[in-house]
């Protein structure tokens, strides 16, 4: 991650980003919203559009304490966030907790949600590096080996940036949280069942010839073939 460690700001709570339901599973340590956003590929992206909410799955990248977003620059739906307040969300699934009780069933996971206001990156230069931080961070080694995007493709893409100053992140690990009288019963198999995420082995494109190879950050990536 393209980072300078000195001018990272810390992690704290406003009206908005303090997590009141089950604030025992908040984070404070901003490593951990890091550590979240840095694991994640996806996130999903909430703005007004004609006085209505919606929400954009899409992928972004993460440099120090911004966040870059992209998409199409013919998108209404991304183009209603340019210079106003949206929300960002990105969940990773750890597990299924399996109670004795139907009401203590849960899950752990990892969450961080983020407010600001998104601006949109209009200049050429930290357009390019916001695509390459996204770029880098969802097919890793693939900016500098790949065309760049010509002036026509940057044209036609928006990127927003988001500050990451105002920011929760919560947690969830372990087992179930029962009731002892349900524990003392019986009622049932408790725990938990745990899921990962793992890449498969690549597949090159029908009209990619033979003789090139996977490059080295994918194939390491990935499953072994």
């Amino acid at each position: 991650m393209l980072e300078d460690m000195t001018t990272r700001s810390p992690l704290s709570p406003t009206r908005r980003s303090t997590v009141r339901r089950s604030a025992e599973r908040a984070a404070d340590d901003r490593a951990v919203l890091d550590a979240v956003l840095d694991a994640g590929l996806v996130c999903h992206l909430a703005v007004v559009v004609d006085g209505a909410p919606r929400v954009i799955p899409t992928g972004y990248g993460r440099d120090g304490d911004t966040l870059y977003l992209h998409g199409s620059s013919g998108a209404a739906s991304l183009r209603a966030g340019f210079g106003l307040d949206v929300c960002v969300a990105v969940t990773l699934l750890d597990g299924i907790v399996y109670a004795r009780s139907v009401f203590h069933h849960s899950v752990n996971y990892r969450s961080a949600v983020v407010h600001g206001r998104a601006v949109a990156v209009t200049d050429d230069a930290e357009k390019l590096h916001g695509l390459r931080v996204l770029t880098e961070h969802l097919a890793p080694g693939s900016w500098d080996y790949t065309r760049g995007p010509d002036k026509k493709e940057l044209a036609k893409t928006a990127v927003l940036a988001l500050d990451l100053t105002e920011a929760s992140v919560k947690t969830r690990v372990g087992g179930p949280k029962d009731e002892p009288s349900d524990v003392a019963a019986h009622t049932g198999w408790a725990g938990v069942l745990p899921l990962r995420q793992v890449w498969d082995a690549p597949i090159a494109a029908d009209d990619l010839p033979g003789d090139i190879a996977a490059p080295v950050r994918i194939t390491g990536r990935a499953a072994p073939c």
